[in-house]
């Protein structure tokens, strides 16, 4: 942690400044201690998006792993072998560094700043928004790191003076604290003020957006730990639906990606730029989608000889055989989303069949509908697709965690945690996996490599609390 962290928070500081993040600029481009805050929360957006989004092997290998494409050339990766790359020592560099980090670094401008004669009557609640968007930024972030690791750095983290290497905290513990704090930040925004007059690019400033966000998140929380603490799950989900969730597309927290280099999407960037073809759809998706007929086929592949084909996971598929991903991954300005309705309605659709807090086929019928409106389909395809692949309640985890998946396409991290808390889809291993991976679809990642030898005392204290840093290791999360 310490050389991943102490290493590079100053050239992340650097690039917030110097580098063009869409649209933002900086007076000073070569000092970061006069940066404004509002260009560090730009370059931790964009960064946050860039991670969840991008298809690079050597970042986020999650579009493979949840088998919605297939590697044609190099199959490491499909396989489960995330360490030769040094997988997820590059997703905390998103993580901690230039997401986390930036934000706190704003943070601390946003505290020290004195307000003009012009401002002082409203700072004290610009201030508080500003705040709580930012907080509730770095409580997406964690989040993520725990879902991804289990227990990670968190109380430690963002004081790399005083704590250069840093404890893992238990990951139970740090959702419980997660929440609370969400809650809190939600309680500090004022839909009467305002936030920051440029640079926020998901909502441009937003207040009462951000309020729908914050509640969607804290949804999305307690939906996560709703086998490993069902009353603090409840309780927590019916105080988000209360506060006010995602109610349409209108509600998405994406990232308005733009058509010129570097601002363009990471589909985009890996699948054009590059000038590489990587990537085809994955059989396990496309059989099941071709099975049922399901319109959102021609938005998710290409049709390769009048077809829809799929290569087989973990074996080396051509470009030239199998389809390749829809028109919307070579398309640059394709957004990158964060959080959007679709998500928040599959969750609503599990709040309702664990709970009743809601009609569970309604939410379920609004949830398919959603995405197949996401997606450029009508409501009538979505209809029809229902009328043969209705809500089953007396399996209510196969019909939502089956739907989820498939909906989850363009959101591999999502399309994962469903499959890991409700255990659908069915999954087969890839071909000639790993043996790490125990013959077993992996559950986690393991930590950064660099964590082993720069953090150790820490890294093997962490591993051990969770049964050992393995791809097959269960988050606490993740009870059956």
């Amino acid at each position: 942690m310490k050389k991943i962290i102490a290493s590079l928070i100053l050239v992340s500081l650097f690039q917030s400044c110097d580098r063009d993040t869409l649209t933002a600029t900086n007076t000073d481009p070569n000092s970061y201690y006069t940066t404004v805050p509002s260009t560090l929360v730009t370059y931790a957006e964009k960064q946050l998006t860039d991670y969840m989004n991008t298809p690079s092997v050597n970042v986020n290998n999650l579009r493979l792993t949840m088998q919605y494409w297939q590697e044609t050339t190099y199959t490491d990766e499909s396989q489960y072998n995330f360490v030769t790359r040094t997988v997820t020592d590059n997703a905390w560099n998103y993580l901690y560094v230039r997401t986390l980090k930036n934000l706190d670094q704003a943070k601390k401008l946003v505290n020290a700043y004195n307000p003009t004669a012009s401002e002082a009557a409203t700072w004290a609640t610009t201030k508080k928004n500003q705040l709580a968007i930012m907080d509730m930024l770095q409580v997406y972030t964690y989040h993520t790191l725990v879902d991804t690791n289990g227990n990670i750095p968190y109380s430690e983290s963002l004081d790399v003076d005083k704590y250069p290497l840093p404890k893992y905290d238990d990951a139970k513990t740090v959702y419980a604290q997660l929440i609370t704090r969400l809650q809190a930040d939600l309680a500090n925004l004022d839909t009467t003020g305002t936030s920051f007059s440029t640079g926020e690019k998901f909502y441009n400033g937003s207040v009462a957006k951000w309020k729908k966000f914050g509640n969607s998140l804290l949804l999305k929380l307690g939906i996560a730990i709703a086998d490993s603490d069902a009353t603090l799950a409840q309780s927590t989900c019916q105080a988000a639906i209360t506060g006010g969730v995602f109610t349409s597309s209108a509600d998405d927290c994406n990232l308005a990606y733009l058509s010129a280099s570097p601002n363009y999407s990471q589909l985009y960037a890996n699948l054009v730029a590059s000038n590489r073809n990587d990537f085809v759809a994955g059989k396990t998706i496309v059989d099941k989608m071709n099975a049922t007929s399901d319109a959102r086929r021609s938005a998710y592949f290409q049709l390769k000889n009048g077809v829809y084909v799929g290569g087989a996971i973990g074996v080396n598929s051509p470009f030239s055989t199998y389809s390749a991903p829809g028109a919307f991954a070579y398309t640059s300005t394709t957004p990158g989303i964060l959080l959007n309705y679709t998500e928040v309605a599959f969750y609503r659709a599990e709040a309702a069949a664990r709970w009743s807090i809601g009609d569970p086929t309604a939410l379920f019928n609004e949830a398919v509908t959603a995405s197949f409106l996401q997606w450029g389909k009508t409501s009538s395809d979505a209809t029809a697709y229902l009328a043969a692949n209705p809500y089953n309640s007396s399996n209510w985890k196969q019909s939502i965690g089956t739907e989820a998946w498939i909906a989850m396409y363009n959101q591999p991290m999502q399309g994962w945690n469903f499959y890991r808390r409700l255990d659908y889809p069915v999954l087969a291993v890839a071909a000639n996996a790993v043996t790490d991976a125990n013959n077993k679809v992996p559950v986690r990642l393991q930590y950064p490599v660099s964590e082993q030898t720069t953090n150790p005392t820490s890294y093997n204290a962490g591993s051990t609390a969770i049964g050992g840093d393995k791809l097959y290791t269960k988050l606490f999360w993740d009870k059956y």
